[in-house]
C-alpha cells in the first residue's frame, strides 16, 4: 500500500514525547513489510535546513482566506529508505517549540499551524503525483486530515483514499475557541456536522474521531479504558459509538536503538546470557550521579516527564509522596531524570540534597536515560494512565524490572510477580496512592534481598520478550485494509 503519515513529530527530527518514536518506528516497520510509506511533519526552527534537500519549487496551500506559499524539504529516516517531507512556513513553524515554548505554555495559533499542515498533506501528494491509499494521522494536530477527506477532498483524486487516526493520548484533544474555525475553510455547517462542537468551542480530536474511517489506540487495555467515563475525557460516548471501528494495537520499540548488546550510550554491553555488563552500567550510573558505589543495594530508576499523568504527586509530593519515606526507611538507591512541573523539579533537587541514596537530574539527557535503563535494577512507572508506555518495554529488554500501576499499556506488557513461583516480569499495584507505591517498592526490595533467584528468573523472562514493531505493523496493515473497504463503501 501507499501510506502517508501526517504527524507533528517524528524522530530524530522532532520529539516531545513517545509520539515521535512511535511514528518513526512504525513507518520503518511498514516499509520493511514492503509498503510505500512516507511522512510529513513541519520544518520547525530547530530542524536545520542545511541537513535537508529542497523539493524543487514552492507549494501553495489554500487555507484561511488565502493561499499560503510554502517550501518543502526532504530527507529520509535514518537506517531506512522512508522519505520524510518537511513543510516550511516561517510564520508558523519558525519557533523553538513544537506545541509551545514550554510544556505549560502552548502557542495560541496552534489551530492555524496544524490546519496548514493538514491541508498541505493533500497539496504535497499532488505535487509528488503520488496519491496514497491510506492517510494515517496521529493525535489532535493532524485530525483535520480525515475531515478534509470527507468534505473538501471527497470528490477529488483522493476519493478512494482512506483515513486512520491513532489516539496516542486522549488527554490532549486540541480544544480551542470557535473563532479559529473559519481558518479551516469549511462551511459553518461542518462545525456541528463534522463533530467539531465541544461546549461551544472546537475540539479537533473529536472531529477526527468522527470522520476517520478507522481508529486505533496504542494498547488493547487503553482502547477499552477510553470508552469509560473515568478515562474517556468526555469523549467516551463518541468512542463507544465508534467501538466497532476502534482497535488497540500495542506500540513496539526500536530494537536497534534500545538493545543492551549494541547500545552506543552504554559503557559496557550485555545480553540475557551474560549480565556482567549490566553490573558495570550500574557502577557507572552510581558514579555519574554521586550515589554510593555498591552492587548489593537495589537501584530504582525513573525517567519521566514531571506531569500529573505520570503519578508525580504520589511519588514526590512534599509531605505526601512515597519516595521520601522509601529513601528514609529502605536500603535502596534512587536515580531520577526528568523535567516538567516546577514544583516537582524543585522537590527533586531538595531530595537530592536531603538523601545520600537519592539523586536526580533535571532536564533530558539521552545518554543518561539509556544508562538509567541499563544500570538500574528496577524501574518505577506509577502513571495515572498510560496509553502504551515505552520505558517499561525498554526496561524489560534491559533486564530492569518495572514497578507499575496496572493501567493501559503497562497492564498489557508487564506480568505481575508471583512470589511463590518466581514467575512474572515486574511488580504491579491497582490503586494509585502513595501507600500502594511505597508498599510495591517495598515488595520489590524484599524480593531483591530474599528471592534473588526469582529476580534472575524474572530478568531472563523479561529480556526474552519480543517488543519489536513487526507484529504491530502487521496489525496496522490489516487495519488499513479494513479502512480501505469502508472508504470504498462510502464512495460507492
Amino acid at each position: 500500500m501507499k501510506i502517508l503519515m501526517v504527524s507533528s513529530e517524528a524522530m530524530p527530527f522532532a520529539k516531545s514525547g513517545g509520539l515521535g518514536d512511535a511514528v518513526t518506528s512504525l513507518a520503518k516497520a511498514l516499509s520493511r513489510l514492503g509498503h510505500d510509506v512516507r511522512i510529513l511533519i513541519p520544518r520547525y526552527y530547530f530542524i536545520d535546513r542545511k541537513s535537508l534537500e529542497s523539493l524543487e519549487g514552492g507549494m501553495g496551500v489554500p487555507i484561511g482566506t488565502e493561499e499560503h506559499w510554502t517550501a518543502v524539504y526532504e530527507s529520509v529516516l535514518p537506517k531506512s529508505d522512508v522519505p520524510v517531507y518537511f513543510l516550511d512556513y516561517e510564520k508558523y513553524y519558525g519557533r523553538s517549540g513544537v506545541y509551545g515554548d514550554s510544556a505549560d505554555q502552548e502557542y495560541l495559533d496552534n489551530p492555524e499551524r496544524f490546519a496548514l499542515l493538514s491541508r498541505a498533506a493533500f497539496q504535497l501528494c499532488r505535487k509528488l503525483r503520488w496519491i496514497p491509499d491510506i492517510m494515517h494521522v496521529h493525535d489532535w494536530p493532524t485530525s483535520l486530515v480525515p475531515v478534509y477527506l470527507k468534505t473538501l477532498e471527497k470528490k477529488t483524486e483522493f476519493r478512494e483514499t482512506a483515513s486512520v487516526l491513532t489516539i496516542h493520548n486522549l488527554g490532549y484533544q486540541g480544544v480551542y475557541p470557535k473563532e479559529h474555525f473559519p481558518f479551516f475553510r469549511l462551511d459553518w455547517g461542518e462545525f456541528f456536522g463534522s463533530g467539531f462542537e465541544f461546549h461551544d468551542a472546537i475540539n479537533l480530536l473529536k472531529a477526527g474521531i468522527t470522520a476517520a474511517n478507522c481508529l486505533s489506540t496504542v494498547s488493547p487495555t487503553y482502547s477499552r479504558e477510553i470508552q469509560t467515563p473515568s478515562q474517556g475525557f468526555s469523549l467516551d460516548g463518541l468512542l463507544r459509538h465508534r467501538s466497532r471501528d476502534l482497535v488497540g494495537i500495542l506500540n513496539g520499540i526500536d530494537t536497534e536503538v534500545w538493545n543492551p548488546e549494541t547500545d552506543e550510550y552504554l559503557p559496557a554491553h550485555y545480553s540475557v546470557d551474560d549480565l556482567s555488563g549490566k553490573a558495570v552500567c550500574k557502577l557507572v550510573l552510581q558514579e555519574t550521579l554521586g550515589l554510593p558505589s555498591d552492587p548489593t543495594v537495589p537501584l530504582f530508576g525513573i525517567v519521566t516527564r514531571l506531569t500529573d499523568q505520570k503519578g508525580i504527586a504520589e511519588m514526590f509530593g512534599p509531605g505526601y509522596g512515597a519516595l521520601p519515606q522509601v529513601c528514609a526507611n529502605m536500603d535502596v538507591q534512587m536515580a531520577v531524570l526528568g523535567s516538567g512541573d516546577k514544583w516537582c523539579e524543585d522537590e527533586i533537587r531538595a531530595l537530592s540534597q536531603r538523601f545520600a541514596n537519592f539523586k536526580g537530574r533535571i532536564g533530558y539527557d539521552e545518554r543518561l536515560a539509556h544508562l538509567i535503563e541499563a544500570g538500574s535494577d528496577f524501574f518505577i512507572m506509577p502513571s495515572r494512565y498510560e496509553p502504551c508506555g515505552l520505558n517499561q518495554m525498554y526496561s524489560l529488554r534491559y533486564g530492569t524490572l518495572p514497578v507499575v500501576h496496572r493501567t493501559g499499556g503497562l497492564a498489557d506488557t508487564v506480568e505481575n510477580y508471583c512470589q511463590d513461583t518466581g514467575e512474572g516480569t515486574g511488580f504491579m499495584f491497582d490503586d494509585l496512592t502513595p501507600k500502594a507505591l511505597y508498599n510495591t517498592i517495598g515488595w520489590a526490595t524484599w524480593a531483591w534481598y530474599n528471592r534473588q533467584e526469582h529476580i534472575d528468573l524474572m530478568r531472563f523472562k523479561a529480556m526474552t520478550r519480543d517488543f519489536s514493531w513487526e507484529k504491530s505493523a502487521s496489525e496496522y496493515t490489516a487495519l488499513y485494509s479494513r479502512a480501505l473497504a469502508m472508504r470504498k463503501s462510502e464512495v460507492g
